[in-house]
């Protein structure tokens, strides 16, 4: 009986990392377009950090649904985790890359973002039929 529980939360942290990765991927596939859409129009560039919002917001409500509703319980939790485990991969890569990263309060309005958006993904997805 331990055994099928240990089975189960397996499973579930399996589909949460996948989750978390389906977002990083639909980000990837944004974040291309948006490059493209740069290069080509006169768009002012100011207009990137609002932007990168927007994508990481949708990326990780795409992969909290996706995640959540192949799971069917918790929603709010496994959406919270697909988001923080999205934003950490980002902030480790990003600290990895640059040499003067630092939390600002861009960052933690990307965390907190992430986090509230990862829930209402979760929450979604459970409750989709």
């Amino acid at each position: 009986m331990v055994k099928v529980n240990e089975n189960n939360s397996q499973n579930t942290i399996l589909k949460v990392l996948k989750g978390s990765l389906l977002a990083i991927l639909a980000s990837v596939l944004m974040l291309i377009i948006l490059a493209a859409f740069l290069t080509y129009t006169n768009v002012n560039e100011s207009v990137i950090p609002t932007v990168l919002i927007i994508i990481t917001g949708i990326s990780i409500l795409i992969g909290s649904q996706i995640t959540t509703s192949s799971i069917k319980k918790n929603g709010i939790l496994n959406g919270i985790l697909v988001g923080a485990i999205y934003i950490i991969m980002l902030y480790l890569l990003s600290s990895a890359i640059s040499k003067n990263f630092s939390l600002n309060n861009y960052s933690i309005i990307m965390i907190a973002t992430s986090i509230i958006i990862g829930g209402l993904g979760g929450i979604i997805g459970v409750n989709r039929k």
